[in-house]
């Protein structure tokens, strides 16, 4: 896609959040081997250092928390004066817990914060530079399959994620109307990867598990979508196909349409009908 070639491309500017390790670092390797000005945001000021070392291109990096308003007004602040507007801002800062559903609001503020709030107030601080450019420029948000299929365990995380998808899908309509698709969004759902978010005990020296992707094969895989102009990046895994990712998402939406109990994959009166499903 030739606006999205315009967009990553030497010498354009993207923004990423929660750059430091995992996805975030991934992403941030794979735009500065293409010549782009890179502003890197995370709360981890060592590992956002070390990156930024490593990476053969010019960077800003401005530590702080995506769940702040003012450290996120102090990154806008920071690429509006030292690069201008930029080319694309990657919302990938994340933070899982495990919090149930009558856990206190206390308790899902910091989890709806990183994962739904900071995408929302960074859209707020760059959107109307991007839309008043001149500019082709893109935005994407990082969604994950638990804010789609919504599985049991992770109420605060999946909620966060599920609001993601539905202000991304919201996001790339109104940017369409306003700038003719000269602006876009996408969402970023990966699969099972290997990042310390998912591996928060893992050392360097460890082996990668057979199961996941590590965050480089996930990167290869948006990159070639996102060059291809999709909006819905659902990324496979070594253990998960897109075929099984379609079945479990339609299964899900089944789930109203044909009223079965909430979350009937996980119902013990319909194992035996799920698993045939996913057989057929």
């Amino acid at each position: 896609m030739d606006r999205m070639k315009r967009i990553v491309a030497k010498g354009s500017v993207a923004v990423i959040t929660g750059a430091a390790k995992g996805i975030g670092a991934a992403i941030a390797q794979d735009l500065a081997a293409r010549g782009m000005v890179l502003a890197l945001f995370d709360r981890d000021e060592a590992a956002l250092g070390a990156l930024a070392r490593r990476l053969d291109t010019k960077v800003i990096a401005v530590t702080g928390d995506v769940a702040v308003r003012e450290d996120c007004e102090a990154l806008h602040d920071a690429v509006r004066s030292r690069t201008g507007t930029p080319h694309l801002l990657v919302n990938n800062a994340g933070l899982m817990r495990r919090i149930g559903p009558w856990a206190s609001p206390d308790e899902w503020r910091e989890v709806l914060d990183v994962n739904f709030t900071s995408a929302l107030r960074l859209q707020h601080l760059f959107m109307p530079d991007m839309i008043d450019g001149d500019q082709p420029a893109a935005i994407v948000n990082l969604g994950s399959k638990e804010g789609i299929t919504t599985p049991p365990g992770q109420a605060a995380y999946s909620v966060a994620k599920a609001g993601i998808k539905v202000l991304t899908e919201q996001l790339e309509h109104e940017l369409r109307n306003a700038t003719g698709g000269r602006v876009s969004a996408h969402l970023l759902v990966p699969g099972y990867t290997y990042t310390p978010m998912n591996f928060p005990d893992a050392r360097p020296s460890d082996r990668k598990p057979d199961a996941p992707w590590s965050a480089e094969q996930t990167v290869d895989y948006f990159m070639a979508r996102l060059f291809n102009g999709d909006f819905y990046i659902l990324c496979p895994d070594n253990e998960v196909t897109p075929a099984m990712d379609a079945r479990r998402i339609r299964w899900a939406a089944d789930d109203m349409i044909r009223n079965r109990p909430a979350l009937s994959r996980w119902h013990p009166d319909y194992a035996t009908e799920f698993a045939a499903w996913m057989k057929s």
